[in-house]
């Protein structure tokens, strides 16, 4: 089999072993410590409440983001056009899964100028893994993923743990923040840097905004585990390995608030394991611009259109009435609401 076939047939093995739901940690996000206190008087038409948010010169009109899915090209294709469907009915950002079998094929995946058309007024983020920087790739195959879809700025995501325990892993990751100023330096959009659920602490963030990044997604622990998604692929040894790092990395509501006291300037994504519209508003309180999810969606986005605009709707209410119940009436008045 070679490199291409085999690494599309990995990512549809990572799809299934998330719909399992065999790639749950056993830690927890944090936003169960995380209490708003309850306004019994709000003083405030909810349907009023002002939900927009600006981002990537973009006006959202909620301040959400389906977050990068990925799958082999024949799934893919089906779940990004639905996903550009519904994010363009919401009003809702989208970044897309790793373009690297789009960018090493002739599969797209979905992942072409179709995608733009299916969701022209949102921004779209292309992505590419930080672990290809340094396997040849560069500002030449980052404008690329960037051109195929026109995306609005590019995600690089960091999955240093999955690539550690996968048996096919790219573990070499020596040079690649100077490799990641290279290429802030010479893309015409910006740069956005996520983790893949074990987060981003406030001390990393700070050496990224510091080389040019824009904005960071801490995708944080709490929500999917790809160190539990490769064991539950592999070898027994390899599970083995895996199984020890059940709990490992930094609370999504850890690293938002860490991240955004060490990084006050930069565009902050809180993600990682968000299950509803209260921990989308806990994740706004704690220094959120927008909040990102994507396993909580996966389900949806395999049925239909409708299905992941449905699931967002109730989302979006949910964080209506957040608001509501804490007397704030627009996302600037909830950063400021008082916890308990």
């Amino acid at each position: 089999m070679d490199q291409q076939s085999d690494t599309a047939r990995r990512k549809d093995q990572h799809l299934d072993v998330v719909l399992a739901g065999l790639g749950a940690g056993s830690g927890t996000t944090g936003f169960e410590a995380v209490r708003f206190d309850h306004v019994a008087l709000p003083e405030l038409d909810c349907d009023a409440i002002d939900l927009s948010a600006d981002f990537l010169r973009r006006r959202l009109r909620a301040p959400l983001l389906i977050s990068s899915m990925t799958g082999g090209p024949s799934r893919a294709e089906a779940i990004n056009a639905r996903l550009a469907e519904a994010a363009q009915a919401l009003g809702i950002a989208l970044g897309v899964g790793s373009q690297r079998v789009a960018i090493e094929s002739d599969g797209a995946g979905g992942l072409d100028r179709s995608l733009r058309r299916r969701a022209p007024d949102v921004p779209i983020l292309a992505n590419l893994g930080a672990a290809q920087l340094n396997l040849g790739y560069g500002p030449d195959e980052a404008r690329r993923a960037v051109e195929m879809i026109e995306a609005d700025a590019l995600i690089v995501h960091l999955n240093p743990l999955q690539e550690a325990v996968q048996p096919e892993g790219d573990r070499n990751w020596a040079g690649i923040t100077d490799r990641l100023a290279a290429l802030v330096r010479d893309l015409p959009v910006p740069v956005i840097v996520k983790e893949t659920g074990a987060g981003i602490s406030g001390a990393v963030a700070r050496r990224l905004a510091d080389v040019g990044v824009a904005g960071i997604d801490v995708a944080g622990a709490g929500g999917t585990n790809w160190a539990l998604v490769e064991g539950a692929r592999a070898s027994e040894a390899d599970m083995k390995l895996a199984a020890a790092f059940a709990g490992w990395g930094v609370p999504t509501a850890r690293a938002i608030t860490d991240v955004r006291a060490a990084c006050p300037e930069v565009l902050l994504i809180g993600s990682g394991g968000v299950r509803d519209g209260v921990d989308a508003a806990k994740a706004i309180r704690l220094g959120a611009d927008v909040v990102g999810q994507a396993a909580g969606v996966l389900n949806a986005a395999l049925v239909s259109a409708d299905a992941v605009v449905a699931h967002f709707e109730t989302v979006i209410r949910q964080l209506r009435v957040a608001c509501f119940c804490t007397g704030s009436k627009d996302l600037a008045a909830l950063r400021m609401a008082r916890l308990l």
